[in-house]
């Protein structure tokens, strides 16, 4: 179980994160994928965690997940407007 008290705990998926952001960012700006596609692919992983969320026993840590990932793209169409 994680501990999310726990630096080591917690450390791989902010990693996970950090890397993933950076890599969506580049293909931006490299034009390698649209804003929209981008939102779209930011979509897909939210709808794969609500989905999860159904069926798994731990559904706060899929909805919040969903939650983390909302927030990801309520930030970027702040800033892109597609």
């Amino acid at each position: 179980m994680i501990d999310p008290t726990d630096p080591k705990s917690i450390a791989p998926g902010l990693a996970a994160l950090s890397i993933c952001e950076s890599l969506l960012i580049s293909m931006s700006d490299l034009k390698i994928a649209s804003a929209k596609e981008i939102s779209g692919i930011l979509e897909d992983a939210a709808t794969a965690h609500r989905n999860a969320s159904e069926s798994s026993s731990d559904q706060v840590l899929h909805l919040e997940v969903v939650s983390v990932i909302e927030r990801i793209i309520a930030a970027r169409n702040s800033i892109h407007k597609p």
